[in-house]
């Protein structure tokens, strides 16, 4: 109850959020060399782009990401978050 109340309470702080989809690891969101430095292919758990300059994704080792290669990427914010998901925002 507590997440489906938290994911309201998101969406409507965000004007820019589209459609909810999950993407498996083989669709990716995200481009080779951000995906390198989440870890891997094999490290992606799943991918959900939640707003137009945002995607969360969910991390098999979360150990293995590496915010500097990140940043070099483009990926403008990293928020990282407990049970391996990490924000990331893509655009301005």
């Amino acid at each position: 109850m507590f997440e489906k109340l938290q994911r309201a309470f998101w969406k409507a702080l965000t004007p820019d959020l589209i459609a909810e989809t999950v993407a498996t690891p083989t669709q990716s969101l995200l481009p080779a060399e951000v995906i390198s430095a989440l870890g891997g292919a094999d490290n992606l758990k799943t991918q959900q782009r939640v707003a137009l300059t945002r995607v969360r994704v969910q991390l098999q080792d979360a150990g293995r990401l590496d915010e500097v290669a990140l940043k070099a990427a483009g990926v403008a914010g990293v928020m990282v978050l407990t049970g391996g998901v990490v924000h990331l925002l893509t655009g301005l």
